[in-house]
């Protein structure tokens, strides 16, 4: 049963509805279900379904090749000698066939593309030349090499540009969706359970997949991420090593964006990193943009300034690892339940719940009725060493087009927050201290964002509009 997913569904089966010959591309980082899908949209029935091996020389693969378009019913007694000839070999397929319309799946198609190989070039000519110009061909391709899928693909100077008809990125899941999935899977959990699962593992379907119903989330993400075989616990290399070539620029990225919360410039980054201001380094943004590793957004007051966009980490389990596993030098399989309860934990969970409403920016503005507003959201930050020295930093601002601007504070807590005097204060001081900076001219909303409310009492009255936990499992 595939959960979530309809738009993008909808999309398949519009290109398969198509007049014309479709090129649709399945993007999306490891373990987010794109072959998933493909196939439970068209019923595991495809007239060619192919998927390239990792680290596999051409001769292997195209002995694979051969073997698909035995399995698809084309007798193919000798293995292609090169992929020119292989793309010939899947045209013989695709004309004997008597199917409406001819869907061709290839997954992982980056690993096909080995050194030296000639795949590209035998894809443009299988496309352009002979798909294309018929009306009964479907042709979807997906990996998880994205660095791969877009400078190969979607940005190809050569035969293939601008010969993709359908773009579909796989996002993780939301909040909704993993809910789904966890009563689809018969997990008791609350939503408070789900909340902090969401925290440490994102909306990779494939990592809710591993959760087991007859454990606690403690229990089960000590199993994943802590025990010496855990499923999880070696994921972060392999998982950046599918996805780019040459990962380990990529690492250092992360790795120094995960040192501080609120992001850094790209000045900052590359005195972090030692890397070069180059084309190189924008490229290497823009992928783990376009993967939701990190996010891009502009300082406050100076929206055109592409030098001063600021770049944050907010893959929720890269950040645990970073924060947890590669720390857990004493291999303590049960580091999470001895954790639980330490200062150490609160303090991540504070941050991480800040990163899942950013996530679900979407639900924010629907619970505050702004959905039709047009809307920046950020983080804001001035430097000084702390609030009372100057310093001022804000959890999220969601500056509006109708001349607000909500200044958002998370509160991560298992009951209702309760806002004390001393925290008025500094709830007043930092509002006026951010109009005294800015210079808005713009109405300054207090929103609070908190997993179960706050406390109605005397200080409540400062607070114009308050989100819980359970608007943002919204749809």
């Amino acid at each position: 049963m595939i959960i979530g997913r309809a738009k993008e569904q909808a999309e398949l089966r519009a290109a398969y509805e198509s007049e014309y010959s479709q090129f649709v591309v399945v993007y999306g980082r490891r373990r987010v279900g794109k072959t998933f899908l493909v196939r439970e949209t068209f019923n595991y029935t495809f007239t060619f379904e192919h998927s390239g091996m990792a680290n596999t020389p051409r001769g292997i693969q195209l002995q694979a090749w051969r073997q698909s378009l035995n399995e698809a019913g084309y007798e193919c007694k000798q293995t292609p000698t090169n992929w020119m000839e292989a793309f010939g070999l899947l045209r013989e397929l695709i004309k004997a066939s008597n199917e409406k319309k001819k869907v061709v799946f290839v997954d992982e198609l980056p690993w096909l593309d080995t050194r030296s190989s000639g795949f590209v070039p035998a894809l443009e000519f299988f496309w352009n030349s002979w798909a294309s110009a018929r009306k009964d061909v479907l042709l979807i391709v997906c990996g998880s090499a994205t660095s791969w899928i877009i400078n190969e693909v979607f940005r190809n100077h050569g035969g293939l540009h601008n010969r993709v008809t359908q773009q579909i990125y796989l996002a993780p899941f939301t909040l909704n969706e993993c809910e789904q999935l966890a009563q689809s899977q018969h997990l008791r959990m609350t939503r408070y359970d789900i909340l902090e699962a969401y925290m440490v593992m994102g909306g990779v379907p494939y990592y809710w997949s591993l959760l087991k119903k007859e454990k606690s989330l403690a229990g089960n993400i000590d199993e994943l991420f802590f025990a010496p075989h855990g499923h999880l616990r070696h994921e972060f290399n392999e998982l950046y090593n599918s996805l780019f070539k040459n990962a380990d620029r990529y690492i250092s990225i992360v790795r120094a964006l995960g040192q501080r919360q609120s992001g850094m410039t790209r000045d900052e980054l590359i005195d972090a990193t030692g890397l070069q201001s180059n084309g190189n380094l924008t490229r290497m943004l823009e992928e783990l943009e376009q993967c939701a590793f990190i996010r891009r957004y502009n300082i406050f007051n100076h929206p055109g300034r592409k030098r001063d966009a600021v770049f944050q980490l907010i893959d929720n389990y890269t950040l645990f690892y970073l924060k947890f596993i590669q720390h857990n030098k004493q291999n303590d399989e049960h580091y999470w339940t001895n954790t639980y309860r330490t200062s150490q934990r609160y303090a991540w969970a504070g941050l991480a719940f800040e990163r899942v409403c950013f996530q679900h920016i979407r639900q924010v503005k629907q619970a505050l009725g702004i959905s039709n507003v047009v809307t920046n959201e950020m983080s804001y930050r001035l430097s000084g060493d702390g609030e009372t020295a100057g310093g001022l930093q804000i959890d999220m601002l969601i500056d509006r087009a109708d001349n607000v601007i909500n200044l958002c504070e998370m509160k991560f807590a298992s009951q209702a927050f309760t806002i004390d005097k001393s925290y008025n204060e500094a709830l007043r001081n930092k509002i006026s201290r951010f109009q005294q900076v800015t210079r808005t001219r713009k109405a300054i909303h207090l929103t609070m964002v908190t997993t179960c409310g706050v406390t109605h009492n005397a200080y409540w009255n400062q607070v114009q509009s308050e989100v819980t936990a359970d608007q943002l499992f919204a749809p």
